[in-house]
């Protein structure tokens, strides 16, 4: 689906990027990135249709989605502090 008519479908249902990413448990950010490729993941396309359906049939959305748990998903990546990439830095003696 390209990212305007993703962009449309939330529309119909009232959410804004932000919105369905807290719905489905996602960084906001990493959506709206989609808008630099022109398209979004067929899953989250489904989604966004599904919720579309179930509002203008009249359903509950938010109360069929509240039956998951949603838990935020990590960053990407292995770091950590004192870590970049997951390999322990050593410290720079800089004062020589």
């Amino acid at each position: 689906m390209l990212y305007t008519e993703f962009i449309t479908e939330l529309g119909k249902a009232g959410l804004s990027v932000r919105a369905f990413a807290e719905l489905t448990g996602m960084n906001p950010n990493s959506i709206s990135n989609y808008a630099r490729t022109g398209e979004v993941p067929t899953h989250l396309s489904l989604i966004a249709v599904l919720i579309v359906s179930v509002s203008e049939m009249g359903g509950d959305y938010r109360r069929i989605m509240s039956k998951v748990g949603v838990t935020l998903k990590k960053p990407r990546g292995g770091a950590r502090q004192g870590h970049f990439g997951g390999d322990r830095q050593n410290n720079l003696d800089l004062k020589a």
